[in-house]
């Protein structure tokens, strides 16, 4: 018989159970996946293809067939979120249909129900019981479940359509309120008469911005969704005073849920862009969360949703946005926005090299920021969009250009540059949004030998210019300087230089002489002027409004305050008096009963009984 001692060691076998859990073996090794489309056949199967990406993201479709990468990495290697392996198009071992098709096979209200109960709440962090089982155990969700989750969506909505899965299973109205709970016009903290456009932050643009919520012709169901509400207000700090109430995973979902659209269009991505460009004003204002997830998962939303836009929606949607993102009090959005418009600037040149006149300006004052980030941002953005001007003359002074706009100490280096410069080519509004700013800085230089160059590069680009309109903007930055220079420089050369470059930028504006000349520059800095005077008196008399309207509302309250506390002390005034009746008329029958030979109950208070005794003192 075998003893059993201190020392005695037992092996006990532990078998590894797969419940929930397919193992999909693939040349000898096996790959576990937790798929939400589930299959009735045996779990040995042959490994699924990845989906194709579309077009627009052509460097994430190599890393696809990477299987040994993980599903989510942090910035810098984030690779294309793909699918579980569940849902693939292999057919079942014995001819059965593949896990998508056996889905697509399902009527339109189970797709829906399914959609809706089982695929969009592990997009957004949650627990579909149905599907996993009351019994099951609850795993946590992370980034790389709702990245898988994103993915089998975005599968979904190539395969059935974005009408049918965004607009009538309503994925996109669950998304817009998960990313925009108070509406649009609240987002980067503007409010209303904040942002840049008169009238309020997103409020001028985000009747362009909703599109993704008309009526389709495919939709018959009419379903719309109100992406444009203007109401609430914001808070600068973390994400609760920002007014961010959904969860932080639920954010995540729907952000991982905008890219994955983005990647995997399989050539779909002109049916996509309706949907997530309205969107990218969401994504551009979670950069700026207290969660780092988060954050991730916006940039690269973002940076997916302007990788697909059009290039002629650049000028009406995404800039405007950009725009108003850069007046976000909160640094990263305002870093982000500038590297989105670095993306921009790359993808459409042509729409771009156009706005250079509105662009620069607004770049420009960013450079300044106290965040490094920001300054960095700025100054890249500032490159990428002047060099999508095409002027051959001016491109190879771009570099020291920009240079020169992050550090005022090497004007001259970059007037130098264009004083080497031969124009040839005809200047138009974008090549002068580049030049005249760095030009009003040298005229303004004590040194004069630096002046005399700045007026012989004006004299050499005004001959050249193509029409009025194009330098009116700029009258009034140069044409004042260039006249201090004529009426202040002692040198007489110089004068006589600086008087030929004005005429010369007076012929291009279309004057006949510079006093004429310097009138309109007067008349349209004081139009300028009152307009600004218009605005502000505009801006202060709605907020003398709201101010009269809140102090009306505080009178009323007050008033009805002071009326229901006299109506309580009447009430209470009219309690005590009963209180004292009351009180009153208990020791008035209290008297009586002592006065009185028979109780309340009709007895007699000396024997007790009804009919008193002979014996009973009140016997009558």
């Amino acid at each position: 018989m075998t003893s059993i001692g201190a020392s005695t060691t037992h092996k006990v076998g532990v078998k590894k159970s797969t419940t929930g859990i397919s193992v999909v073996k693939n040349g000898g090794g096996s790959v576990k996946s937790t798929g939400i489309l589930k299959s009735g056949t045996s779990a040995k199967t042959k490994a699924p293809q990845a989906p194709p990406s579309s077009s627009s993201s052509s460097s994430s479709s190599s890393t696809t067939s990477q299987a040994a990468k993980p599903l989510l990495q942090r910035r810098g290697s984030a690779p294309p979120l793909k699918p579980s392996s569940c849902l693939s198009h292999i057919p079942q071992p014995g001819g059965g249909p593949s896990p998508l098709e056996s889905f697509l096979s399902l009527p339109i209200d189970v797709q829906r129900d399914r959609t809706m109960s089982e695929f969009l709440p592990h997009l957004l962090g949650e627990r579909a019981t149905f599907h996993e089982g009351i019994n099951a155990p609850h795993t946590s969700s992370t980034t790389q479940s709702r990245g898988t989750a994103a993915a089998d969506l975005a599968v979904l909505v190539r395969s059935l359509g974005p009408v049918l899965v965004l607009k009538k299973f309503g994925v996109l109205a669950e998304i817009e309120r998960t990313l925009l709970p108070q509406g649009m016009g609240v987002v980067f903290g503007n409010g209303p008469g904040a942002g840049i456009h008169p009238g309020g932050g997103m409020r001028r643009i985000a009747s362009a911005l909703s599109m993704a919520s008309a009526d389709s012709d495919n939709n018959p169901s009419g379903t719309t969704t109100d992406l444009a509400s203007l109401s609430g207000n914001s808070t600068v700090g973390t994400d609760t005073r920002r007014g961010k109430t959904i969860p932080p995973n639920a954010r995540e979902g729907a952000l991982l849920f905008l890219r994955a659209l983005c990647e995997i269009g399989d050539g779909h991505t002109r049916s996509i862009e309706p949907y997530v460009v309205p969107l990218l004003a969401a994504a551009l204002d979670e950069c700026g969360s207290s969660s780092g997830p988060v954050r991730e998962a916006a940039s690269d939303a973002s940076e997916s949703i302007v990788s697909i836009v059009n290039p002629l929606a650049v000028t009406a949607l995404v800039v405007p946005v950009l725009f108003e993102a850069l007046r976000s009090p909160e640094w990263r959005v305002k870093s982000s926005a500038l590297e989105r418009l670095s993306r921009v600037a790359e993808r459409a040149p042509r729409q771009m090299s156009k706005m250079l006149p509105e662009v620069i300006p607004t770049v420009t004052g960013q450079i300044w920021d106290t965040k490094p980030q920001v300054t960095k941002a700025a100054t890249a953005a500032l490159l990428a969009v002047c060099e999508t001007n095409d002027n051959p003359d001016i491109r190879p002074a771009i570099p020291a250009v920009v240079h020169a706009v992050s550090k005022p100490a090497d004007t001259y280096k970059a007037v130098e540059e264009l004083m080497a410069t031969t124009f040839v080519a005809a200047v138009d509004a974008s090549t002068l949004a580049i030049l005249c700013p760095i030009l009003s800085r040298g005229l303004k230089e004590k040194n004069a030998i630096r002046k005399r160059a700045c007026c012989v590069v004006i004299e050499n680009m005004s001959r050249l210019v193509d029409s009025p309109a194009a330098v009116a903007p700029f009258g009034p930055l140069l044409v004042p300087e260039l006249k201090r220079v004529v009426e202040n420089v002692q040198f007489e050369d110089i004068r006589d230089i600086a008087l030929s470059a004005l005429q010369a930028l007076t012929r291009a504006l279309g004057h006949a002489d510079v006093e004429s000349a310097m009138a309109s520059i007067m008349r349209a800095e004081a139009e300028k002027a009152e307009e600004e005077q218009r605005r502000i008196a505009e801006v202060l008399e709605e907020a003398r409004r709201a101010e009269e309207e809140n102090r009306i509302k505080e009178e009323e309250e007050r008033k009805r305050f002071r009326e229901a506390m006299e109506a309580q002390r009447l009430l209470d005034k009219l309690a005590l008096e009963e209180e004292e009746r009351q009180k009153e008329k208990a020791m008035l029958r209290k008297e009586q009963q002592m006065k009185s030979t028979r109780s309340e109950t009709g007895k007699c208070q000396g024997c007790g009984l009804k009919k008193c005794t002979k014996t009973c003192l009140f016997n009558k």
